[in-house]
């Protein structure tokens, strides 16, 4: 597998090959690194590793009250991930590339990027003024029986849908046509189940596209009987909303 060196975006959330992500960066080390993929020609992909944070803050407090009001402020690539920042984060991330780039006129940036590949993280440097990775391609395999599993996941992921919206009391579907292709419908699906955090890194990091709609049928017959069970879900917006500052 390739071995690749990357910027680093930890983020408190979990991407997925095939998935956009909008960034609104405003942290200084992620402006030096937005800055940094700006040098990169147009025509050429502007590529950062995406992973999930297992033990710190997505945002260093810069000041008392930005985020924690009795904080002392951070700096450094590595501020709110601890002495070893490659101890905070989950294993597996995602790499994005960015198609949009944009500096506003105060210095921050709006970000448009798209997951592309599976990586595994192998080590963190953290001596410059944005963190970088190196990190290794997964590839990714698609197990036994990966067509029929995907023709199940995509019919339980409909009727969680159906569960989901009778319990917002209003409608998920959009009218455009589910994929078919196993290793995408996979990566949708677990993009798009309200999940937590270690749920979807699993997810991500299956070992074959088998192995995750497997896994994600078992999590869509069960979570789909819980809807059933509820009146109402009144914090389904705060799991599917934005949770990055950045």
């Amino acid at each position: 597998m390739t071995t690749l060196r990357l910027p680093l975006f930890p983020l408190n959330s979990v991407l997925f090959p095939g998935l956009v992500l909008p960034l609104n960066v405003f942290e200084e080390r992620y402006r030096a690194m937005m800055r940094e993929l700006l040098k990169t020609p147009e025509d050429e992909p502007r590529r950062f590793a995406v992973v999930a944070i297992r033990d710190g803050h997505e945002v260093a407090p810069s000041a008392p009250g930005m985020p924690d009001p009795t904080a002392l402020p951070e700096r450094g690539a590595a501020a709110g991930f601890g002495p070893d920042p490659a101890r905070a984060f989950h294993g597996v991330g995602c790499v994005a590339d960015a198609a949009t780039v944009r500096e506003r006129a105060d210095g921050t940036f709006e970000v448009l990027a798209t997951g592309t590949t599976r990586v595994r993280l192998l080590s963190v440097d953290a001596s410059g003024p944005f963190l970088v990775a190196e990190v290794q391609e997964l590839g990714e395999e698609p197990g036994d029986e990966a067509g029929a599993l995907a023709e199940g996941v995509l019919r339980s992921f409909r009727q969680y849908q159906k569960r989901l919206a009778g319990a917002r009391e209003r409608s998920l579907t959009t009218g455009a046509e589910l994929p078919d292709e196993p290793s995408v419908v996979s990566y949708l699906v677990a993009a798009a189940m309200v999940l937590d955090i270690p749920a979807k890194q699993r997810l991500l990091q299956a070992p074959d596209t088998s192995s995750r709609l497997r896994d994600e049928l078992r999590l869509l017959r069960s979570e789909t009987a819980i809807i059933r069970s509820l009146p109402s879900l009144p914090s389904s917006d705060l799991t599917r909303g934005p949770t990055s500052l950045n």
